[in-house]
This record gives structure tokens, sequence and C-alpha cells, in this order.
């Protein structure tokens, strides 16, 4: 379960280092439900019959910050290019953009201005009404007396639908030590900003810090520039006074990572992506008991080593698979015409099913589709015996049910889009990312790689029953 992204041998330095090293130097879809922001207070659930996740992403390239990509995603995991140079400013550079769809129906980025070589006083705007195409807005300048830089704008949207924008800022008296800054908007069309408020207890030399509240506490995760790790703080304000809660490598990411970004996953999990500039890479990681453990760092398929500095807009959309319940039914591989899945020793398989196929085959290779053991949104899948479907050491096998949360997890599928004309793919509900995908014609629980091969591999399309 690895990915393909191959790590330089010549690690990329953070900007800090290579900021104070030039100082030697000579200056030279139709939407349903509400339209969350960044901050996660939306509440996390496999969608409803009809409806699918999507999740956008709007990232600069390592190659060019001068101009955008769009990605989007059902998972979270596996992203897929929309459009390539998307957005492109009118002048100066685009990096670390971070969207969100406004109650206006726009979706707004807010980006760093400058390169970091360059004295940076403004953040830039942009807006889209389709994620496709954008339209520059505006680049304001933070009203900060002595400000050197401002870097890194993250939206952030309260409880009470009042958008804001968290900001690094530092000053000419010390130009690479950067504090957290607070621009409320003042009106609805996000061009008027009230003064900038320092987030008090996060401190200086602290950057790219990111927000979300849960229920009447906020979450900021914020790299420390000194130690080049992601440090955890909590507050019962979004202004302040935080908290510094975990320090060092609490969570198993290491160190040299940047750019903290989380959303809320279908499975009521937390995702955070960073940058993992150290070795030129970006990751995600995973909490389900309120960010105190994380799962391990995996690298992002497909767009690791490529896209840099982002954040993560999630979004309910029309559409959905058009499985239903209680119904029998047959799933033919994707790619492979003739195989279907079929229960063969407890185990699922992929083998050649045909009209000729003996009476026991065919039984063998049918169906029963129920409601998610653990969320009727998702999908369980039952054999003739009544066993159930779940992962079990990375494969696919049936096994009664034991009345068990873990076990309702392992036997619970949140049905994605597949890559073939009306098939589907079964992302695990415990193990986001992961998909039943046929190798060597055996299903198994895999990790999404980004390639087109693992889509394939992992699409099947529901047929009328063998039996």
């Amino acid at each position: 379960m690895t990915t393909s992204d191959t790590a330089s041998p010549f690690p990329r330095p953070s900007r800090r280092s290579l900021l104070r090293a030039l100082t030697v130097l000579p200056a030279t879809a139709f939407v349903l439900g509400e339209l969350p922001g960044p901050l996660g207070i939306a509440t996390a659930a496999v969608p409803a019959r009809g409806s699918s996740t999507r999740y956008t992403i709007v990232p600069f390239l390592n190659s060019d910050d001068g101009t955008v990509n769009v990605y989007e995603s059902d998972d979270a995991t596996d992203f897929r290019l929309l459009k390539a140079s998307a957005y492109t400013p009118p002048a100066n550079r685009i990096r670390d953009a971070s969207v969100f769809r406004h109650t206006d129906g726009y979706y707004y980025v807010t980006y760093t201005t400058h390169t970091w070589q360059d004295v940076s006083t403004t953040i830039g705007f942009a807006r889209s009404s389709d994620r496709v195409d954008w339209s520059f807005l505006y680049d304001y300048t933070v009203p900060i007396t002595g400000l050197s830089r401002a870097w890194a704008p993250e939206w952030f949207v309260d409880g009470d639908g009042s958008v804001s924008v968290i900001v690094s800022c530092s000053l000419t008296s010390d130009e690479w030590i950067f504090t957290p800054y607070l621009l409320r908007a003042t009106d609805s069309a996000l061009t008027k900003w009230s003064s900038p408020t320092a987030l008090t207890g996060i401190g200086p030399n602290h950057i790219d810090t990111f927000v979300v509240r849960t229920g009447s506490t906020y979450h900021a995760f914020t790299k420390n520039e000194t130690t080049k790790y992601i440090e955890y703080a909590t507050a019962a304000a979004l202004t302040g006074p935080y908290t510094i809660r975990r320090t060092g490598d609490w969570a198993g990411w290491g160190g040299t990572r940047e750019g903290p970004a989380l959303v809320r996953l279908d499975n009521d999990g937390w995702r955070i992506f960073f940058d993992g500039y150290g070795d030129g890479s970006y990751y995600y990681s995973d909490s389900y008991d309120s960010f105190t453990t994380w799962s391990a760092p995996k690298k992002l398929p497909g767009i690791s080593g490529t896209a840099r500095h982002f954040s993560v807009v999630k979004e309910t959309v029309s559409g959905g698979t058009g499985l239903s319940n209680g119904v029998t039914r047959s799933f033919r591989s994707g790619n492979y015409a003739t195989r279907y899945w079929q229960e063969q020793s407890a185990l699922l398989n992929l083998p050649v099913v045909s009209a000729s196929s003996g009476t026991a085959e065919k039984q063998a290779s049918t169906f029963t589709v129920v409601a998610g053991l653990a969320d009727a949104n998702g999908y369980s899948f039952k054999d003739a015996a009544g066993n159930y479907l779940r992962h079990y050491d990375h494969r696919g096998r049936f096994d009664a049910n034991d009345g068990t949360a873990t076990f309702a997890k392992d036997a619970t599928f949140i049905v994605r889009t597949g890559t073939a004309s009306g098939s589907l793919r079964f992302e695990s509900y415990n193990y986001p990312g992961h998909y039943l995908r046929h190798y060597d014609y055996r299903l198994r629980l895999d990790v999404a790689d980004g390639t087109a091969l693992f889509r394939q591999d992992s699409s099947f399309v529901p047929v009328t029953a063998w039996a």
C-alpha cells in the first residue's frame, strides 16, 4: 500500500531558512443544503441518497507560483485535475491559496501575492461561479503599521456565518517573525475588513495558522518556525487567548511540515493536509478522537510533489449512485467484463461467470444490498447465508455480524462513482481513501494511488443478479 511518489534527494528548505539566507544577498454543480467553509462546524455524515460529496482544492504549483490548478475529489484522497492554470492573477504571484464557498453562491480564494523573497503587504482575492473560471477581484493592503509580509491567508467561517481571514504577518523590525492576525469581513461582498486583531496566546514565530471550531472550542493548528513542527492550541474565542496544548512531534507527523488545513470526512473523522516541504511531498493524516491521536501520515496520491499549500472546501452536491437497498445484485468488474464478485470459501474473488456457470456459482455471485451497518446512508452487502461482506486483514470476506461497532464499520462502504459507464467504487467507511479493488482476481482493500489503473480496478458495475 505505497504510492508512486518518489522523494527528492534534495529536501526543500523551509521558507524561513531560505529567507534568512537571502538577507546576505542583494535584493533582486448544484449544491444542496448548507454552504460550509473550511471551518468544521458542519455535521459530517455519508451523503443521503441522491447526493454525493465533493472536495475542491486550488493549490499553486511546486514548479510555478504564478498560477493555480483546480482539483476535485469525492473522497478527499484521490484528487483529479479539473482545470490546469485555472487562475493567474493580473500581476504578482499566487501562493498559499485558500478557498471557500460563500452564501452568495460564489467560490472565493484568498492568497499570498508575492514570492517569499519580496516584501508583501497585500493579500489577493478572486472568485468563481463554477470553480473552473476565476476572476480577479482586488489586492487588499493589510493595515498594520510597519508591515513587512502578509502571508498564507486562510478563510474561517464561524457559526454565526461571519467570514474572516486569518493571515500570518511580520513587521519590518523582524521580517521573518510571523504572528497570526484576524481580519473580519464587514460586508457580505467581502470587500471591507475590520482592523487586524492578533490571535493572542499563539505568540510570534508561528505561521500558517489554520483554525476550526467544534462546539464552543476553537482549535488552531500552526507551524512553529523555530522547531518546524505543527503545534496545536485551543481557545474559547476565535481571537484567543489560545493555550498551546501540543508541541514537538506530538502527532507523529515529523518536522519540516507547514500549511496545515483540515476538513471533516464523511465518516465523522477529521483529516489534516500539510506540505512536507522537507522531502518534497504532500501528506494527510486522520483523527477520530477530537484531535488527540492521528493516523500515520501518508503521501497524498497523484498530486504529491506537484501541489503546494492549499485548503479544502467540502460540499454535498446533487447526484448519487442509484443503488437501492433490499435488492439483489451481481457486480461485474469495470475493466474485465466477464468477471464478477463471487464468494469462494468466505473470501471475495473475481472469477469468470457466465450463463453456463453452475447454480452454486451463480448463487455465490449474488448479493443483497442493505443499508450500511455503521451509517444507513452507506451500504452493506449480504450473501445468501446472511453473512456480511467486510474487510479483514486487507481482504474482502464474509462473516456473521457479531454486533460490534468494529464489525459494523468494517462491513460498511461508501459508494463513489466509478470510471466505467454505470460503475461504482466502494470505499471503506472506517478507512477513508481505501477501496475494494481486484488484484490477481482477488478483492482486497487498498489505498487509492491516484492512477487510472487503480480507479479501473476498483470500479464495478451493479447488474441483474445471476440468481
